[in-house]
């Protein structure tokens, strides 16, 4: 494990438990994705870096294929996850009412187009999955 995934994987333990919510399980090929805590306890800079470090993680983790739609569906679920997450720390920090405004906005927004890119990737999955005609088949059906 390399000591930035240590680092981040400490990072989140730590915030979990002052929460008193679980530790999320982290290993070295990436199966249990790091979530984020926004806690009181912890000043809004150390949030925001957690938040960047899990998009980060996220976008270099996303299962790319070399398809550019997918590809950039793909990488923009956890950055636009990065945005709720932040978000969320202001929330937590800030009384301003026009910034928690803009926060709440960014939050409903942001999961809305994560929905949105999730169907997409539903669809395109299923596409994939369907049987392709061949050229022979498409052509038996165009003479007849």
């Amino acid at each position: 494990m390399k000591f930035s995934q240590l680092f981040t994987a400490v990072l989140w333990s730590t915030a979990a438990a002052a929460q008193g919510q679980p530790v999320p399980l982290h290993n070295h090929n990436g199966s249990a994705p790091p979530y984020f805590v926004a806690s009181s306890n912890r000043p809004y800079t150390a949030l925001a870096g957690d938040a960047m470090a899990i998009m980060d993680q996220g976008m270099r983790r996303a299962n790319t294929n070399g398809v550019p739609e997918h590809d950039f569906v793909t990488m923009m679920i956890p950055h636009h996850q990065g945005a709720i997450d932040m978000a969320k720390a202001i929330l937590v920090h800030s009384k301003d009412p026009g910034l928690r405004n803009l926060a709440q906005g960014i939050i409903v927004e942001q999961q809305n187009e994560i929905k949105i890119m999730q169907a997409w990737l539903q669809r395109y999955q299923a596409s994939r999955s369907k049987p392709q005609k061949t050229s022979t088949e498409k052509d038996s059906h165009v003479h007849q």
